[in-house]
């Protein structure tokens, strides 16, 4: 068996509730190609909601949590709550929530293995700054971001690491499939040296970065591109299309 396509909309700070109805019913519309593993990040105040409207076959993420089950954490939400309202995934290391909210390796590493510990999915966000790209540190940061994670959790089997170069995300560059797929080898590379080979063989890596209707296939027909993280596309209903691009 081959890695399961896997696609997550992050609609990051945007929404309300009459534009989830809207979004859930294009999702409900589709047809979404049903060899896919389909994932949205929901803000947080509106994920009970979301998971009460989204058809059955896409499933409700959180887009961040903090790395312990309780406490005096004043704003954040715990693995345990958004376990208590029956969300399986989240979305944690997103490069909004390193390089905005100043968010080190170390912590998000903390909190996928707290989020892992707890029973849920994670996405896994690693990337790089178009200044490190720029200066061919590329592979050196996105080592030492999942060194981090590597080496505090066991088991792999629960992770969708995402790649996504922080100098196209938002900014309509995209990396080009070539550049995507390079990555995605080296960290796939990096699975079977350093954690195991069947870590590297199993474990999804996604591309995230300006990801679309009109790129999205190209990008779908790497080797090593095993589905997608998609940003402003995921709140229109070209994301069908990007669900459906291995079709």
């Amino acid at each position: 068996m081959g890695r399961k396509f896997w696609v997550g909309g992050n609609w990051k700070m945007n929404g309300d509730k009459k534009s989830i109805e809207e979004i859930s019913k294009f999702l409900q519309t589709g047809p979404l190609d049903p060899n896919v593993e389909v994932v949205v990040g929901v803000p947080a105040i509106y994920l009970e909601y979301a998971k009460g409207i989204l058809p059955t076959n896409v499933a409700p993420s959180a887009q961040n949590c903090y790395k312990v089950p309780k406490g005096a954490f004043t704003g954040e939400i715990s693995p345990a709550m958004i376990n208590d309202i029956g969300v399986k995934w989240v979305i944690l290391g997103h490069s909004e929530r390193r390089h905005v909210f100043g968010e080190n390796d170390e912590l998000v590493a903390d909190k996928v293995a707290h989020a892992l510990e707890s029973g849920l999915n994670v996405v896994a966000c690693i990337g790089e700054k178009l200044e490190e790209r720029e200066a061919g540190k590329t592979e050196e940061v996105v080592y030492c971001q999942t060194k981090a994670i590597a080496d505090k959790i066991k088991d792999w089997s629960k992770v969708v690491l995402a790649y996504e170069p922080v100098w196209a995300i938002g900014t309509g560059k995209t990396a080009t499939p070539q550049q995507a797929q390079e990555v995605h080898q080296k960290l796939r590379a990096w699975l079977n040296k350093n954690v195991s080979e069947s870590v590297a063989n199993e474990t999804r890596i996604v591309y995230g970065g300006s990801v679309t209707g009109a790129n999205c296939v190209d990008l779908g027909k790497e080797a090593d591109i095993d589905g997608f993280l998609v940003g402003g596309a995921s709140l229109k209903p070209e994301f069908v299309q990007i669900v459906n691009a291995k079709k």
